[in-house]
Order: structure tokens, then C-alpha cells, then sequence
């Protein structure tokens, strides 16, 4: 079995941070591949099991919080549960965005017709809200920063697509095809016979940060914990800001957030007071297609 690196951002006696690579699932799934509570016994031994406390999807890249034991694996359950703990991705969309910003509020529900996927349902689904910012235009494309504010399975890939934002590659709800440079590179050359390499051919999707408060018993305050971004996903967005954006007047802004994100320092959260209720997508339009 080949050996897999979880790189660890934090660990104290009760809780363990991870960047969780694309490709690792949270969960055993049907596919047989080693999945994330395999590898941590191997590669992070503790007393007692790992507890999930919050899930990211499979193809999902990015921050992920486990508790050591009961006690933490409670506290941090609740919060999150609660709405209590927020946590900023940065996604990859297709475009042209119609708004810069928005809040879309979307009851979700499993598909009858295909359980691994979700749809929008106003009437039986459960209550879905994510908040949206868009970061900069990538040509074709667009990078987001976005906040859910629940926690529903696959909620930001619903929602933006649902949205008419959709991410630039979800085999499930959006296209399944790789991003390539030759096609927003202009003049590309490839050398003969040499196929060409796709910039990225996983989820667009990344949880870029996660911030929580600390047990009752410890006497820290609120901390903010970034999970870099894995090489496929910088370089899709150095080759994309450099060949595939439009020139605009903001590129020293542009220039100035591409580094911030690349060497994971923390970016603000989305503040629920600039979502206006003009700026909220409320569906009552009926099912997304499943």
C-alpha cells in the first residue's frame, strides 16, 4: 500500500488539525482505498481512536479538526453544530459571476434518484445557507471565497451550482473535465508526442481555513488555523492568473491576494452584516435536478 503524508497544522492533548489531501476519504467507503482513520493509526498512533468531528468530501482538499476523546470530540460536535466555529474555502468557479458577492439560502435533500448526490428541495429539505465572496476573475473562470453556515453534505457544490456558479471541475453537479493550460494559454506549444498534463483534474475546492475557540479547560483564545494549498491547486491558480485573466486596473490588489493565499496566511471571514437582503438567493423555484 503506498504510504500517504497527512501534514499535520496543530496538535495538543485533545484535538489533532490535518490538511487532508484530495482523494481521502473521512469515511470507509465502497472503494477499498485506505481511508483517513486507516492512515492516522499508522501514521499518528494515540491512546485512544481518533473522533471525526466535523466531514469534508472525499475529493475535497484542506483543514480538518479530530478529537483525541470524548470530552473534546463533544465540545467540538456542538459547535459546529451550533454554527458556532467558521469555516472559509476557496473555490475554483465557472463564470461570468453575476454578482459579486451574495448569500444563498437553499433547503437541501438526498436524491431519490441518486444517493450519492443532493439537490435543492424548498419543501422537505433541510435548511442550507452559504455566503459567497468573489476574490478575483481567472478569465473563463472566477476564485471564491466561501463560508457555509451550515453543514450540509455537499452543500457548496449544490449551492453554487444551483447558484449558476458551479465549480470549474465537479464530476457530480458541474463538468468533469480537467482544466488545461492550452486552452487559456495563448500560442501553447507542446513538445511532440508529449501529452499534455492538465493543470487539475480533482474537485475544485479547497478548505482553506477553520476557526474555533478552545476547550473550557484551556485558557487560549479564538485561534485561526490555514491549510496550504497542495501543488495542483498553486499551480492552477499561478497558470490561470498569469494566462487566463483579463487585464484590469486591480492587479497589484490581485497580485498582492494570489501571494497571501499561496503562503497560506489568513484571510478575513465573511461578516454576515454585508449580506443584504437583496443580495440573498432564496430558492422557492422547486427541485435542482438530480
Amino acid at each position: 500500500m503506498k504510504k500517504v503524508s497527512i501534514p499535520v497544522l496543530y496538535e495538543n492533548q485533545d484535538i489533532l488539525i490535518l490538511n487532508k489531501p484530495s482523494g481521502i476519504s473521512v469515511t470507509k467507503d465502497r472503494s477499498g482505498a485506505p481511508w483517513l482513520m486507516e492512515i492516522l493509526q499508522k501514521e499518528f498512533p494515540t491512546p485512544e481512536p481518533l473522533r471525526l468531528v466535523h466531514r469534508i468530501d472525499k475529493e475535497t482538499s484542506g483543514v480538518l479538526l479530530l478529537a483525541k476523546n470524548k470530552p473534546a470530540q463533544t465540545f467540538y460536535t456542538s459547535g459546529f453544530s451550533k454554527q458556532r466555529f467558521a469555516k472559509l474555502y476557496l473555490a475554483i468557479v465557472q463564470g461570468p459571476l453575476p454578482q459579486n458577492r451574495g448569500r444563498i439560502k437553499a433547503p437541501l435533500l438526498r436524491s431519490r434518484q441518486n444517493p450519492q448526490t443532493m439537490h435543492v428541495q424548498p419543501w422537505k429539505g433541510k435548511e442550507a445557507v452559504t455566503d459567497w465572496l468573489k476574490l478575483m476573475e481567472l478569465g473563463p473562470f472566477a476564485l471564491l471565497a466561501v463560508q457555509p453556515l451550515t453543514g450540509r453534505t455537499h452543500q457548496i457544490r449544490v449551492h453554487l451550482a444551483h447558484r449558476g456558479i458551479p465549480l470549474a471541475l465537479d464530476p457530480l453537479y458541474a463538468s468533469p473535465h480537467p482544466l488545461m493550460l492550452s486552452d487559456y494559454k495563448k500560442d501553447y506549444r507542446l513538445k511532440k508526442d508529449t501529452p499534455e498534463s492538465p493543470l487539475i483534474s480533482r474537485l475544485t475546492l479547497h478548505a482553506y481555513q477553520i476557526q474555533i475557540p478552545p476547550l473550557p479547560t484551556e485558557p487560549q483564545t479564538v485561534r485561526t488555523f490555514v491549510a496550504p494549498l497542495d501543488k495542483k491547486f498553486s499551480a492552477t491558480l499561478k497558470m490561470l492568473f498569469k494566462h487566463a485573466r483579463s487585464c484590469r486596473t486591480a492587479d497589484n490588489q490581485d497580485a498582492e491576494l494570489l501571494h497571501t493565499i499561496l503562503t497560506a496566511q489568513p484571510l478575513p471571514f465573511l461578516s454576515s452584516e454585508d449580506f443584504t437582503a437583496s443580495q440573498t438567493d432564496t430558492d422557492t423555484s422547486g427541485e435542482f435536478a438530480p
